[in-house]
């Protein structure tokens, strides 16, 4: 399935037609052409790449669903690779990868059924400036949105992480275990994240240096910087949750252990407090004659001795906190 518009200075002329027409408009002057391949197979992708001279290696990373976030430069174009970030409706993260191919006039996009294409288009639409500035234009907007994603699925990481902070003091009985497991997953999500935005600044820095090299458009220079900007923003922020998650897991083994402490303590306490009327009723238990030997008052002197001892370890206990 194929997708296709042309601009010609910055005004949308034609869309949706056959993806052969491609190399037509490329020849002609003043026209930015985009070409969205989606879902393609190699054979598919191979012909476009024979009619706009695209490296073999690069449709080869395209096609491939491992491939880390990078900038490949060849002498005809620029090779793109990144992903999109989103939350499944179970809150799991999903990573959708998208490579482009940067040419002088056109921009191919190449992504598969689980990135949504249509967001990209929109905010071209919603942004006329970005198409004066040709195929680079078109790849600031695409990566813009990308990176306007990663930031968001950051955000609602941070959400969660202070959900996730604010039950963690909460009673163990209650919520320790979905604590620990939410943890978990929060940190297995953040590493998730770490893999694509970290890649992005070298991507970033790459595309900054080559618009740098051709000084002809200043203003899509200044874009990229804040794209940049952004890039960084979304290592450190993803930096600062790691750190929050990896205390968050220090201190929930330190309350395990204080609580733990806390639940020896009072078993000593109680154990101390059951010992008194044991070792009192095993003494009275001897078969020897002691003060009130078969002796009606022996009884409750010997009841008198467990209780009062007894009350008093509980009260000597508590003063120092253990019950």
């Amino acid at each position: 399935m194929a997708r296709t518009r042309v601009w010609r200075k910055g005004v949308l002329e034609a869309e949706d037609f056959p993806i052969e027409r491609v190399s037509d408009y490329l020849e002609e002057k003043d026209t930015v052409v985009w070409a969205d391949l989606r879902v393609p197979d190699e054979d598919d992708l191979h012909q476009v790449a024979g009619e706009l001279g695209l490296a073999t290696l690069a449709v080869e990373d395209a096609v491939e669903s491992h491939e880390r976030p990078k900038l490949d430069r060849y002498p005809t174009h620029l090779f793109v690779t990144t992903y999109g970030m989103s939350f499944t409706p179970d809150q799991q993260l999903h990573l959708a990868k998208v490579s482009a191919f940067v040419l002088p006039q056109a921009l191919v996009t190449v992504h598969g059924t689980d990135f949504e294409i249509d967001e990209v288009v929109k905010a071209w639409d919603e942004s006329p400036p970005m198409l004066d500035y040709g195929s680079r234009g078109l790849l600031y907007g695409l990566l813009d949105v990308i990176v306007d994603g990663h930031l968001s699925c950051l955000q609602q990481l941070d959400d969660q992480i202070e959900e996730a902070e604010d039950r963690l003091f909460d009673e163990p009985t209650r919520s320790g275990t979905d604590i620990q497991r939410q943890t978990y997953s929060l940190r297995r999500q953040l590493t998730g994240v770490r893999k694509v935005v970290l890649p992005m600044r070298d991507v970033a820095d790459g595309m900054l240096r080559h618009a740098e090299l051709h000084a002809d458009q200043p203003d899509i220079i200044e874009r990229l910087r804040d794209l940049r900007d952004h890039v960084i923003r979304a290592n450190e922020w993803n930096d600062s949750l790691r750190d929050v998650i990896a205390t968050m897991f220090e201190t929930g083994l330190s309350l395990a252990d204080a609580r733990l402490n806390q639940i020896v303590r009072k078993l000593s306490g109680w154990a101390a407090i059951i010992a008194v009327p044991t070792a009192v009723t095993g003494f009275y238990g001897q078969n020897l004659p002691y003060p009130g030997y078969q002796q009606w008052w022996g009884f409750w002197v010997s009841t008198a001795v467990i209780i009062a001892l007894a009350v008093g370890i509980w009260f000597l206990f508590r003063k120092r906190g253990w019950l």
